[in-house]
């Protein structure tokens, strides 16, 4: 449970003028982690889950304060956890990325998390960070502003929080363990999940769904959550309008849209005026599905819950189902909601849109395989690359090797660009690139500003959009568009002014994407990979280490003197390379 100080606020009388001084709070929570059995689609399961609760415990704060979480494992896969979205300055011990920045938690252990809230304010989430254990370890982060202050728009009668979910009837974990051991390709989910419930039009659903309670004539903020293990996902309220206000924990300029569109990974801030007749009306959310369109057994599900007027109607009567949401292969819906995405960019909300850039990478996005000639067959695994190269987990943490000076756990050539050029986007249904694996990591000096301009290809023809991502800086993006990246043509249409400022963003299908950010945040070591679940597993991830300044304020912080150890969780891709033998 989080603990609050007495007096979070103080007022101070100086010469006839009122100040305000804010302090910051301190909270304590325990997460303890155990099997639970749940049942929905008509069967039961046992999953690992946090606190009993699924999906899990919810973190209030208000920006500028501190938490601290003690994680106990007491199930069966070694995991870490990771605040998503949250900067962390000067402090990767407590990121949580799988052997990345730590070593996981194994079971039988504990590790506290100090998880510091510097400039975010808005929703992000929590989730485990091995493998697919995210899928049903996850939870909401709250950000109030701080103590003093309002929001940037009027105070809403209420909240709520809506987590958008992947529902499988087995233990994909055991799945998944099998899968990384063979190489081949990640099963489809049974069902998507708001708030832990399928929803009305599901198998032995019906009665489960959630339901939000709402006053008429009032104003809500609804804290919107993707925490799908690999879908982008479009959302609609029936009958009503969302104002969409907030993203990864930054302020936007308002805008009214009959729909959203969630990245992997990304949190959205919306308002809805309860202004309709009185009655129920659905919540309704379908993922945007963007792979290969020759395949057509993905997941079609219509997750769903429920918006319920107080007051007398007809409840006897089905809810009404949004009109507007849009179809599953809606590219032009995706493509217009985000280019509407434009940070407030107040005088409260400033932004600092990096105008001297000394740091340039090029890097593609690639779904690969390798195959391999055995004496009576061929097979392959698959693989997914940035800039060609496929990320290898070593046996001890980056940060833990790059902080204590040892050598021969990572190396320093990542490269700026890929080493082939070609048409990214045409029919490419072979993979002659012939990715490597490695621990290629790419270094900065602290301060330096960087552009990445991200391009998406169509290796083995399985272009999809990609959810990228990086650890401990939020960026801006400047822009998007489709096709390969014209570095004349393109760079004009930039936005420069108010651009979003985000930790997740979308890489379009056959498309690119530009990014800019500030590299300041000292000694960092902080994974830059698609988020989307599979991509990772697979190696669409890599490591940008940050520098330390020029004194202790811009310097990594000393680490805490209970770490996991790396022991016996073994690397991805050396399960694969054993499979391979």
């Amino acid at each position: 449970m989080g603990v609050e100080p007495a007096c979070p606020v103080s007022l101070l009388f100086l010469a006839g003028i009122i100040i305000w001084v804010v302090e910051a709070e301190v909270h304590y929570y325990d997460f303890v982690l155990a099997e639970k059995n749940f049942t929905r689609l008509c069967k039961t399961k046992s999953m690992l889950v946090v606190n009993g609760q699924f999906p899990g415990p919810t973190i209030y704060v208000h920006k500028g304060d501190t938490v601290f979480v003690n994680v106990h494992n007491h199930g069966d896969y070694g995991l870490t956890i990771h605040w998503h979205g949250v900067k962390q300055p000067r402090n990767p011990w407590s990121d949580g990325s799988a052997y990345i920045t730590q070593c996981p938690i194994e079971p039988g252990h504990n590790f506290t998390y100090e998880v510091v809230f510097s400039e975010e304010e808005g929703t992000l989430w929590w989730h485990a960070n091995s493998d697919w254990t995210r899928n049903t370890v996850h939870g909401a982060i709250v950000i109030y502003p701080p103590h003093g202050f309002s929001y940037p728009f009027p105070t809403p009668a209420g909240e709520q929080i809506l987590i958008l979910g992947t529902w499988f009837t087995y233990d994909v974990n055991k799945v998944i363990k099998e899968i990384l051991r063979t190489g081949k390709d990640v099963p489809v989910s049974d069902a998507y999940i708001i708030n832990g419930q399928p929803g009305d039009f599901c198998a032995c659903s019906k009665e489960m769904a959630y339901r939000w309670q709402v006053d008429y004539r009032k104003t809500y903020l609804i804290r919107l959550v993707n925490a799908l293990m690999n879908e982008e996902f479009f959302f609609a309220i029936a009958g009503h309008d969302l104002i969409v206000v907030g993203i990864d924990g930054s302020y936007l300029k308002p805008f009214t849209t009959s729909y959203v569109m969630l990245s992997n990974g990304q949190t959205m801030d919306v308002l809805v005026k309860t202004n309709r007749s009185p009655g129920r009306y659905y919540m309704a959310g379908r993922q945007y599905y963007t792979d290969n369109l020759f395949f057509t057994g993905y997941d079609k599900t219509n997750a769903s819950a429920i918006l319920e007027y107080r007051g007398k109607y007809d409840r006897l009567s089905s809810p009404f189902f949004p009109e507007k949401l849009p179809s599953y292969t809606d590219y032009d819906s995706a493509t217009q909601f985000r280019k509407r995405l434009k940070s407030l960019a107040s005088k409260e909300h400033p932004i600092d849109v990096p105008r001297n850039v000394t740091t340039q990478m090029y890097i593609t996005a690639s779904m690969d395989k390798i195959v391999h000639n055995f004496s009576a067959y061929m097979d392959y695994t698959l693989l997914s690359s940035l800039n060609n190269i496929s990320w290898v987990n070593p046996s001890t943490d980056v940060l833990q090797a790059y902080y204590r000076n040892l050598s021969g756990f990572y190396t320093l050539d990542f490269p700026d660009e890929p080493p082939y050029y070609f048409d990214f986007v045409a029919d490419l249904r072979d993979d002659s690139t012939h990715p490597l694996k490695g621990t290629k990591v790419k270094v900065l000096e602290y301060g330096e500003e960087v552009e990445i301009v991200f391009q998406s290809t169509n290796l083995l023809n399985a272009s999809d959009e990609h959810s990228m991502y990086i650890h401990g800086h939020k960026f801006y993006v400047l822009g998007e568009g489709y096709g390969n990246f014209n570095s004349t043509r393109d760079t004009e249409t930039y936005n420069l002014v108010d651009p979003p400022y985000l930790s997740t963003a979308s890489l379009p299908v056959k498309g690119w994407l530009t990014i800019r950010f500030k590299a300041n945040n000292p000694a960092g070591v902080w994974a830059m990979h698609c988020q989307e679940g599979r991509h990772l597993i697979w190696g669409m991830n890599t490591v940008l280490i940050v520098k330390n300044g020029s004194n202790p304020e811009t310097s990594i912080r000393t680490p805490p003197p209970n770490m996991p150890s790396c022991a016996s969780y073994p690397s991805i891709h050396k399960a694969l390379e054993v499979s391979a033998e």
